[in-house]
C-alpha cells in the first residue's frame, strides 16, 4: 500500500484532505482530486441541483441525462433510480442506458417495480418493463450472452412471484430482448436457482457464472454455477466461506441445498457457516477480482453491525482469498460526523455502488451525507490494499444519494443517478471529462 493520502482530524470544522505531492490521478478520467466533501457548498435551490448537483475536479462538466420532468413513473412518491448499464455490443452500442426503480409496497398509489431505458441520442426515457409483484427493483448487470438480471432488494416479501410462492425474500429476473431491438422485450423469466435473497449487486464472469449478495447485516456473498453457460434454470449455489471462521485470508465456496435456497438462501448460507459481512450492496468484477461494498463493515471489530464501511476484494482464482481493499484508517480516512451546524471532516463512510473504469480503477459512491464519489487505484504492491484511495465529487444534495455509477463506451465519461433528492426531481447525470483538442 503506497502511503499517498492523509486524512487532518484536528477538528470537526476542518473539512479538507491533504493529498501528498499534489497527487493527479493518471487515466482516461484523469483528475486532482478535489479538496473536501460539499459540506460547505450544500444547497436547497433547484436550479442548481437540477444542473449542477456535484461537486467536481476542474476540467470536468456535469449534465442532465434524464429526470422526473420527462419520465415521471411514481408521480406521488420520490421516485428512486437505481443501478443502470449500458448496451455495449452490437450496433447499438453506447446507446441505450437501462435503469431499475426501487420503489416498495405501501408508497403512494403502488404499481409495481420497474425497468426503464433511456436513449442517449435521443433523450426520449420510456419503461421498458413494470409489474405490479416486483418490490424494489435494485440490481442490474448485462450479461455476456446479452441479456439483463435485475433484482428485488427486498428481506422479507410482501407480493410473492406467481412461478417462485415459496420465496421469502427477492428474485432475480433475466430479461431478453426481441432480436435487434434492445428496446422490446421478449420474454422475462424469474430465476430462483440464484437465491431468494435481498439482492443488490450483481456481477458475471467470462464462465458464464452469476455472483450476487444479501443485503442483510450478517449478509453473504454468493457464486452461482449453471450447468450450462448462459442457462440459469439449473446449476448450483454457492456461498463464500472464509476458513478458519476469519473474515479475512483463504477461502471456499460451499455448496448449498438448492431446495432451500428457492425459499431462503440465507439460512441454506448460515447452515453451511457461511462467512456473514456487514451489508454487502453492490459487486463489481476487474479481472480475476470480485470488489464488494459492504456499507456497515467494521474492519477492525466483525462483531460491530454499524461500522464506516469497507471495500471487500475477493480472489476467483482455484483458491479463493478474500482482503479489505479500502479500509478507513488504512488507506482512505474516517469520515468525522458533524454533530451541530459545524461541517464534518471529509472522509470514507457507508459505500454503496460501484463501477469499473476502463483503466481498471475502482469507482465507489457513498450511501451517505454528503454522499461522495472515490476512485481507488489497483494494488500493485501486493499487500492486498488499494495503492490510493482519491476523492472524485461530493453532492451537494445533502438528503439525496449518487447511486448506479457506471462507465458506458467512452471511458472519459461517468453515469451516476441522484435518488432521494430534497428537491423531489430524482435524475440521471452524466459527469465527463473535457478533452483539450492539441
Amino acid at each position: 500500500m503506497k502511503k499517498s493520502i492523509l486524512a487532518v482530524p484536528i477538528c470537526a470544522a476542518l473539512t479538507t484532505i491533504v493529498y501528498a505531492d499534489a497527487i493527479v490521478v493518471s487515466g482516461p478520467m484523469k483528475f486532482k482530486p478535489i479538496a473536501a466533501s460539499a459540506y460547505e457548498q450544500t444547497t436547497t435551490d433547484p436550479l442548481i441541483l437540477n444542473s449542477e448537483p456535484w461537486v467536481i475536479p476542474k476540467g470536468f462538466t456535469q449534465y442532465l441525462i434524464s429526470d422526473e420532468n420527462n419520465l415521471d413513473i411514481y408521480p406521488d412518491a420520490n421516485d428512486l433510480n437505481d443501478m443502470n448499464t449500458v448496451n455495449e455490443t452490437g450496433k447499438h452500442a453506447g446507446r441505450y442506458l437501462y435503469r431499475t426503480h426501487e420503489v416498495r409496497p405501501g408508497t403512494g398509489s403502488y404499481l409495481g417495480g420497474a425497468v426503464s431505458v433511456v436513449d442517449l441520442q435521443t433523450g426520449k426515457a420510456e419503461i421498458l418493463v413494470q409489474r405490479a409483484d416486483w418490490e424494489a427493483l435494485d440490481g442490474l448487470v448485462w450479461t455476456p450472452w446479452q441479456t439483463l438480471l435485475f433484482a428485488e432488494e427486498t428481506i422479507t416479501a410482501q407480493l410473492p412471484d406467481p412461478d417462485a410462492p415459496n420465496a421469502q425474500s427477492g428474485m432475480v429476473y433475466e430479461l431478453k430482448f426481441e432480436k435487434d431491438n434492445p428496446t422490446a422485450v421478449e420474454e422475462i423469466k424469474v430465476r430462483p436457482m440464484l437465491g431468494s435473497l435481498s439482492h443488490e449487486g450483481i456481477e458475471t464472469d467470462e464462465e458464464g457464472n452469476v455472483y450476487v449478495i444479501d443485503e442483510d447485516r450478517k449478509g453473504s456473498i454468493y457464486k452461482f454455477v449453471p450447468n450450462a453457460y448462459g442457462d440459469l434454470s439449473s446449476g448450483q449455489l454457492h456461498a463464500l466461506r472464509v476458513k478458519n471462521g476469519k473474515k479475512t485470508g483463504e477461502a471456499e465456496w460451499v455448496a448449498l441445498d438448492m431446495n432451500q435456497v428457492q425459499i431462503s438462501a440465507r439460512i441454506a448460507a448460515q447452515t453451511v457457516n457461511a462467512t456473514p459481512f456487514c451489508r454487502p450492496e453492490d459487486l463489481e468484477r476487474i479481472g480475476d477480482t470480485l470488489y464488494a461494498a459492504l456499507t456497515c463493515e467494521d474492519a477492525t471489530d466483525p462483531t460491530n453491525t454499524n461500522g464506516p464501511g469497507a471495500i471487500l476484494a475477493v480472489s476467483l482464482k482455484s483458491v479463493p482469498k478474500v482482503n479489505y481493499f479500502v479500509q478507513p484508517g488504512m488507506n482512505v480516512p474516517f469520515e468525522v460526523k458533524p454533530t451541530d451546524t459545524t461541517a464534518g471532516v471529509t472522509g470514507f463512510r457507508n459505500p454503496d455502488n460501484l463501477a469499473k473504469g476502463h483503466d481498471g480503477k475502482l469507482w465507489i459512491v457513498e450511501d451517505n451525507d454528503n454522499s461522495d464519489i472515490w476512485v481507488a487505484l489497483p494494488d500493485e504492491d501486493g499487500d492486498g490494499y488499494s495503492d490510493g484511495v482519491y476523492l472524485f465529487a461530493s453532492l451537494k444534495d445533502k438528503s439525496a444519494e449518487g447511486t448506479g455509477i457506471y462507465f458506458g463506451k467512452d471511458p472519459s465519461t461517468l453515469f451516476v443517478n441522484i435518488q432521494h433528492s430534497g428537491t423531489g426531481n430524482d435524475k440521471t447525470m452524466a459527469i465527463t471529462r473535457v478533452i483539450k483538442p492539441k
